[in-house]
């Protein structure tokens, strides 16, 4: 691959592995992922997706392979890539104890937002994503879909250039599912890149481009189209 096609990738992997003592979670992975597109881990459970993503994100040192995410080597540069990409548990990963407002506000410490520019990202996250109505409300206590939305929200807040979803439609109702959809096409439309793990073959056909893992070996890669040939 040459510097152009290089200079085109979000995301470039090769070769990449972990172990967890004896036990193999992820094989030989390679990937290309290209800016300002979905691209989709398809898999059950246990096929070594969100131990991927923990290691294209930095949050979790291979056990050999190289990482390229944004220009950055990984885990190398995990710290100044911190401010460049977002991150989406299956969970949510909100603070259930604090309200949607403290939550938002949370996540702008997080991500050192500058005064101004949080007082022009929260109000525009709260309007985009629909939670001016429970900005008062515990995290704790909102439904599946409006959790999702608070955490796709706290996820964006700094605009990231790369956004790791990691199952994050496992728990709401097909509704959510399908409006969760839409907001990444708009994130896409925007210039944002993504990748997003899942089980569910509709949400793998939406994307741009698919990874098939299973035990933590890449089975096949390619458009849906390709794939379905």
């Amino acid at each position: 691959m040459d510097a152009i096609e290089r200079s085109e990738l979000a995301i470039r992997a090769r070769g990449l592995t972990k172990d967890f003592g004896h036990v193999v979670a992820v094989n030989g992975l390679d990937l290309d992922v290209p800016r300002s597109r979905i691209y989709g881990f398809l898999g059950p459970n246990g096929s070594g997706k969100s131990t991927t993503i923990r290691m294209l994100c930095g949050l979790l040192t291979p056990t050999e392979g190289e990482i390229t995410v944004l220009d950055h080597e990984i885990p190398r540069d995990a710290e100044a890539l911190k401010r460049k990409v977002g991150y989406m548990t299956q969970k949510f990963s909100l603070f259930e104890d604090l309200t949607v407002e403290e939550n938002l506000r949370f996540m702008a410490d997080i991500y050192t937002l500058p005064r101004e520019r949080r007082r022009q990202r929260i109000p525009q996250a709260v309007e985009r994503y629909e939670l001016s109505r429970l900005l008062k409300q515990r995290a704790g206590t909102l439904s599946g879909g409006q959790k999702q939305r608070l955490a796709l929200a706290a996820s964006t807040l700094h605009q990231p250039e790369l956004l790791f979803l990691d199952e994050p439609t496992s728990a709401v109702d097909p509704e959510n599912r399908r409006a969760f959809w839409e907001s990444l096409f708009d994130l896409i439309d925007e210039g944002t890149t993504i990748l997003v793990s899942t089980h569910y073959m509709d949400e793998a056909e939406r994307c741009h481009a698919i990874a098939i893992l299973d035990l933590g070996v890449l089975v096949a890669a390619g458009s849906p189209d390709e794939l379905a040939e």
